[in-house]
C-alpha cells in the first residue's frame, strides 16, 4: 500500500512472488491512493506515478488498484515500458493495457470500461466522452483497476511506468448510445456479400467507421460486422454509417492467449470477456453468452502464426470457422485442409454436425483491403438474423472480391436438386451431375473436392473469367463435393492461391 501523499510508487514483482502466485491467471498489486476531493476546485488535478518490473513468467494479467475518491470528473492514464534488445528468435517486451471500474475485475462481470491492448500509450474516461476503445460514463468513487497484460516479456524483464491523473469537478452529461438498425433494405432472398472481421480506431485499426463504411460500399459489400479486439466500445459509433445499402452488425474479436474468436452479430452493447486460456475450461461459458446475445461463434484465423493467435479451444462450440483471413497465405492453406478434414469426420455422423467455412479481411489499416476476402451468403433478406441463418446453414461461398461470382449445384434422380450448404437426397448409386458456373476469375482453374480429395481439375478459364464446369459422380463415390477456384500456381506442383471456394453440397440420404 502507498501513502496518500506519495506521488511515486514502486510495484516491482520479484521472482519469488511469481513462484507463489504463478499458478493464477492474474496478480493484484498494492493500491494507489488519492487525497479526498474535499476543497478541490473544479478542474483541479492530482497525479500519481507507478513504476514496476515484471519478470519473465509473469501472469497473463496484472491489476493495479486505484482508490478513486468522490467528486472526480475524469480519469486519465498514460503508460510506457522499456524495450531492450533481445537475442534473435526471442520475444521482446509487449505490454497491453485497459481499465475496470469500481464494479470489479470479476471474469464476465460488469466492471469493464475499456481496453486498447498495445495500440495506445494513454487514455481517458469521463461521463460524456472517452478514448476510442473505452466506454464513457461516470467516474464513481471506489476501487478501480488498471489492467496490464504482459503479452510477451523479454529475458531482461519488463519495466513499466504508469501515470494516473484525476480531474475533479462535476460530471458532464451522460451519453445515450445509438446503434445501427438490424436490417437494411435488401433484395429479398438473394446472395449478399459481407466482411465480418474488421478493425477501426476503436481497437488497433487506423480507420474510422466512416472510412470503413465507404470502403465496404466500394468493395460491393452488403453487410459488415464490427469486431474490435476485446472491447465493444465501437458499437455506439456505427449508426451514422448504416443505410439501406449497408447492414452493420455488431460484435467483438475475443482475443485470448490461446486463439481469437469473432462474436458475430451480437446484441448492441454486448461485452465478451477474453481473460482465460484453454486450460481454464471457461470458453464454453462465453461461447454460450455470445449465442444468448444473438451472435455466432466464429474461431478466427485458427492457424495464424502470431503469438496467441493459434486456435486451441477446439471446434465443439463453433457456428462457423474463418478458414480464409486476408490475403491468401500458407496458414490459410493449412486452415482449408484442416476444415476439409472436419468435413470428412462429419460424414461419419451423416453430415449433420458439420461446421461451415467463411472468409474475412481482418483489415486494420492501409493497404489492407476490405472485402479481401468476402463471404457471399444466400439469405432471405438483408437482416442480421437472415444473414446469420445463412452463415450458420453454410449457404455461402468465399470470394476474393466482388468481381468473382459462383453458382454451384448438384442434381440427380427425378428432379432432385441441391445448392451450397444443402443435401441432395438421392440413393447412393444414383447418378449425380455437379455444375459450377463462374464469372470474374480470368485464368483461374476450377477444382472439385470430395471426401476422397480433389477428383476433378478443369482447364484454366479464359481471359473473360467466365466458364462452366460439369462433373458426374454418385453418392457412393463422393459423400460431399465442394468447389475451389485457384489462381495459377507460383511454383511446381503446389496449388495456386484461392480466388474462391464454396461450402459443400452433401450427396445421398442422411
Amino acid at each position: 500500500m502507498c501513502d496518500a501523499n506519495d506521488n511515486n510508487v514502486d510495484h516491482s514483482i520479484g521472482r519469488r512472488a511469481l513462484f507463489v502466485t504463478g499458478a493464477a491467471a492474474a496478480l493484484t498489486l498494492g493500491s494507489v491512493s488519492f487525497a479526498s476531493a474535499a476543497g478541490a476546485a473544479d478542474g483541479d488535478q492530482e497525479t500519481r506515478t507507478v513504476r514496476g518490473t515484471l519478470p519473465t513468467g509473469s501472469p497473463d494479467f496484472v491489476y493495479v488498484p486505484v482508490e478513486v475518491p468522490a467528486g472526480v470528473r475524469e480519469i486519465r492514464v498514460a503508460y510506457g515500458y522499456d524495450r531492450p534488445s533481445v537475442p534473435a528468435g526471442t520475444a521482446g517486451n509487449a505490454l497491453d493495457i485497459g481499465i475496470f471500474d469500481e464494479r470489479g475485475t470479476e471474469l464476465g462481470g460488469k466492471g469493464f470500461r475499456g481496453w486498447s491492448g498495445g495500440a495506445r500509450t494513454e487514455f481517458f474516461l469521463r461521463a460524456d466522452d472517452a478514448t476510442p476503445g473505452y466506454l464513457p460514463g461516470p467516474v464513481r468513487e471506489g476501487t478501480w483497476h488498471i489492467a496490464l497484460g504482459p503479452y510477451t516479456v523479454s529475458p531482461q524483464g519488463l519495466s513499466y511506468e504508469i501515470t494516473i491523473t484525476l480531474t475533479y469537478g462535476a460530471a458532464g452529461a451522460a451519453v445515450r448510445p445509438a446503434y445501427p438498425p438490424s436490417r437494411a433494405k435488401g433484395r429479398g432472398r438473394d446472395w449478399y456479400r459481407g466482411d465480418c472481421h474488421l478493425h477501426s480506431w476503436y481497437s488497433d485499426g487506423r480507420r474510422t467507421p466512416a472510412e470503413i463504411a465507404a470502403l465496404a460500399r466500394a468493395a460491393g459489400l452488403d453487410f459488415i460486422n464490427s469486431s474490435e479486439h476485446n472491447t465493444h466500445a465501437a458499437h455506439a459509433h456505427w449508426a451514422p454509417e448504416a443505410g439501406d445499402d449497408l447492414l452493420i452488425m455488431l460484435g467483438e474479436e475475443v482475443t485470448t492467449r490461446n486463439g481469437h474468436v469473432v462474436a458475430l452479430g451480437t446484441e448492441p452493447g454486448t461485452f465478451v470477456d477474453w481473460r482465460y486460456r484453454a486450460r481454464d475450461n471457461r470458453f464454453g461459458r462465453f461461447a454460450r453468452q455470445i449465442r444468448r446475445a444473438g451472435g455466432l461463434v466464429v474461431p478466427a484465423h485458427p492457424h495464424a502464426t502470431c503469438i496467441g493467435c493459434n486456435w486451441k479451444f477446439g471446434f465443439g462450440e463453433a457456428d462457423a470457422v474463418e478458414v480464409w483471413n486476408g490475403p491468401y497465405t500458407p496458414d490459410d492453406e493449412v486452415g482449408l485442409a484442416d476444415w476439409d478434414g472436419m468435413l470428412v469426420a462429419s460424414v461419419r455422423g451423416g453430415g449433420r454436425d458439420w461446421i461451415p467455412a467463411m472468409g474475412n479481411s481482418d483489415a486494420h489499416r492501409d493497404p489492407d483491403v476490405i472485402g479481401l476476402p468476402q463471404t457471399v451468403v444466400l439469405a432471405d433478406d438483408l437482416t442480421r438474423e437472415a444473414i446469420q441463418e445463412g452463415i450458420r446453414a453454410g449457404r455461402s461461398y468465399v470470394a476474393e472480391s466482388k468481381n468473382v461470382s459462383l453458382a454451384f449445384t448438384a442434381s440427380g434422380g427425378r428432379g432432385a436438386h441441391a445448392g451450397i450448404g444443402e443435401r441432395l437426397e438421392v440413393d447412393r448409386d444414383t447418378p449425380v451431375t455437379v455444375r459450377l458456373e463462374v464469372t470474374g476469375a480470368p485464368r483461374c482453374t476450377a477444382r472439385l473436392v470430395t471426401d476422397q480429395g480433389v477428383l476433378f481439375t478443369g482447364a484454366p478459364l479464359p481471359v473473360t473469367g467466365s466458364g462452366v464446369v460439369e462433373w458426374r459422380t454418385t453418392p457412393a463415390y463422393a459423400a460431399y463435393v465442394r468447389a475451389e477456384l485457384r489462381h495459377e500456381a507460383a511454383a511446381g506442383p503446389l496449388p495456386g492461391a484461392l480466388a474462391a471456394f464454396t461450402n459443400p453440397i452433401f450427396l445421398g440420404r442422411s
